[in-house]
């Protein structure tokens, strides 16, 4: 019996010391997106997830990059078929979701009904191009998806996530992504060999003067939207909007600071939707250390019920300072922040 606790007792401190170097180990700089993942989740088909979607990143960006534009469209090939490139990031996106054997529905903002996958494990909803009417003027823009375990897409919240993640297509192609059981927010740079490397890992948003107001057409008959957006012109932040979602919200995590709003009026109806777009962002933005708040709830991103694909919402994303502000602003309260001071330098 002595022997055999004995060698329990090494077992359990051998198990404790490999946990405990793995953790350590977590989020190295210069892992490869492999790597990565292998440290982070012993999940397979996650990893397998992540991975293909990450190969799906570096071809939507050579076809952004070398996309055909004109005053009204951007097209490039798939097959023998031209295509104006969102269309075409959202094919691409479903075959490899299919190809990938670990998903079991996907659905996308151009189709946005779930189509059977034919895998286990997980589902997906993605929107293929975030910007898709900016590309002919060479702002960045980008993907934006989120991974839900199982076969359902609606009856859950953004906190039900395994994953998240968006690509941005800029100067560089970047790849960020953040695990529900892994702490951070993680980017990941495409090298010219074609591998993803680990560059940053964000854990906190700080307060400073730097916002990307949304929908500032809202501010004609929406009062209070037009007092924050004063707010911060009155204070001298820095405005930073370029108008598409993906790096209006990439900037708040890679500058460790800001607020980005979309807000409804009366006259203005809610465009961003929940599933594609809202709910992941809100994974990022927050395992990044940030806050959000989402449909006039005064709650979190991550807390709004799916009911049906399509559902539209307002959000703000930030700094915590920065969403209380927004919630005091426009609700009148933000009990969640109560004993938050948004103290803001530049």
């Amino acid at each position: 019996n002595g022997v055999k606790a004995a060698s329990l007792t090494r077992a359990m401190s051998s198990a404790t010391a490999k946990r405990s170097t793995k953790l350590a180990a977590r989020a190295e700089v210069g892992d490869t997106l492999e790597e990565f993942l292998e440290k982070n989740t012993d999940d397979l088909k996650l990893r397998q997830l992540m991975l293909s979607m990450g190969e799906a990143v570096r071809t939507i960006a050579y076809k952004v990059r070398t996309a055909s534009c004109n005053a009204t469209a951007c097209i490039n090939s798939f097959g023998d078929e031209q295509l104006a490139v969102d269309l075409l990031a959202d094919k691409i996106l479903f075959e490899t979701l299919k190809f990938s054997g670990v998903c079991e529905l996907a659905c996308s903002e151009e189709v946005p009904e779930p189509l059977q996958m034919g895998g286990k494990g997980f589902s997906v909803a993605f929107d293929p191009l975030d910007g898709s009417s900016i590309v002919d003027t060479n702002f960045a823009v980008g993907t934006i998806f989120g991974v839900w375990p199982g076969g359902e897409l609606t009856g859950v919240t953004g906190r039900d996530q395994a994953a998240a993640a968006m690509g941005i297509y800029g100067p560089r192609t970047v790849y960020c992504l953040a695990l529900k059981d892994a702490p951070g927010c993680h980017e990941f740079l495409l090298q010219d060999d074609g591998k993803f490397v680990h560059v940053k890992e964000t854990t906190e948003i700080r307060e400073g003067k730097m916002f990307s107001p949304g929908n500032l057409r809202a501010t004609s008959d929406n009062p209070e939207y037009a007092k924050l957006v004063n707010y911060w012109i009155d204070n001298q932040y820095t405005l930073r909007y370029t108008g598409g979602m993906v790096p209006d919200v990439f900037q708040i995590i890679v500058k460790e600071k800001g607020v980005f709003s979309n807000v409804i009026s009366p006259s203005t109806k809610a465009k961003l939707r929940l599933l594609f777009e809202v709910a992941p962002l809100a994974l990022l933005v927050e395992k990044a250390g940030g806050a959000s708040s989402c449909d006039g709830q005064c709650v979190s991103g991550l807390d709004v019920v799916v009911d049906v694909h399509d559902q539209r919402t307002q959000i703000c994303y930030g700094s915590v300072g920065e969403v209380k502000r927004f919630e005091e602003t426009l609700y009148g309260k933000s009990e969640r922040f109560a004993e938050v001071e948004a103290n803001v330098t530049a």
